[in-house]
Order: C-alpha cells, then structure tokens, then sequence
C-alpha cells in the first residue's frame, strides 16, 4: 500500500487535532476541579461555630441562675429561618434564657419563648430592640418552645444558654 504527501500531511493533521482536543479536555478538567476546590473550601470560611458561642454564653447569666442547657443556633448560612427547642419548665422556677454570637450584641438572633399552647410569653426583641437575655418567671409547668430566629443576622449563627433560680 502506498501512502501519499497528501495523505500522510492529512494524518499528521489529524494526529495535531487530536493533541488539541486532548490538550482541550485536560484545560477543561483542570477547571472543573479548580472551581470545585475552591467553591468547597468557600463553605469552609464561613462556617457557624456555634459549639464555641453557645458555650461562651454559659458564664454569661446573670448572677444566682444555674446553667441547665446549651443551645446551637445554626442558621445555615440564611438557609434556615428558624432553630427551635423545647424544654419543660416548672411552675414557681425563674428562667432565664442568653444570647451570644459573633461580635458586639446578638447579631440580628431572637429567641422567643413559647408555652405548651404555642403562645408567645417572652421575646428578646422588645420594640425594635435586640436584647441579649430573657428572664421568664414561670407559673405553669409544662413544655415550653424555645424558638430562636434571624432578624437581620449578619452571620446566621450563635449560641445561647438556660439557666433557672428557684
């Protein structure tokens, strides 16, 4: 079989423009992983740690109140518009329930507090202000819903602390 200059010229042609599309596919590939590295590692920036804030918040009651419970606020980054507890109460017992988060104040985070019959009994948001502690005498045992939400929040995360006195 006799191969011609024509022909041969077209089979290194072809050889060329298979290396480019090859060259093409790894730039390509290249990217992909690139962008994929760097968009995972962005999640990481920016990630709640509400395990230190919510412990953070437990020297911070108010004087004569026993630490009971902590509590992570995880807003997931605005994906979540609420994070709810619940907790039973005991009629005669003060409660008192703290905010903490990243910076000055509690970043825009509200907690409400709700008894057995989901009626609103305390908030952290009194006429437009942001509070860092509710204190609510109870005068009925039962479960209460302690419900925190996101007014503003820069950061969607924090963290917060029950206590009692009797």
């Amino acid at each position: 079989m006799c191969v011609t200059s024509w022909q041969k010229q077209i089979l290194s042609e072809t050889k060329s423009l298979a290396n480019i599309v090859l060259d093409m596919k790894k730039i390509y590939l290249s990217v992909v992983l690139v962008f994929i590295a760097s968009w995972g590692s962005a999640g990481l920036v920016g990630q709640c740690d509400a395990d230190n804030l919510s412990n953070a918040c437990i020297p911070k009651l108010s004087g004569g109140f026993n630490f009971l419970k902590s509590y992570k606020i995880d807003g997931e980054g605005g994906t979540k518009d609420k994070v709810e507890y619940s907790y039973v109460f005991t009629k005669g017992t003060q409660y008192m329930i703290n905010l903490c988060a990243d910076g000055n104040g509690p970043d825009g985070l509200v907690v409400s507090l709700y008894d057995s019959q989901r009626n609103k009994v305390a908030s952290s948001k009194v006429n437009g202000q942001f509070i860092s502690a509710i204190a609510y005498p109870c005068n009925a045992t039962g479960i209460y819903y302690i419900q925190y939400t996101f007014d503003g929040s820069a950061t969607y995360c924090g963290g917060s602390a029950l206590g009692f006195k009797r």
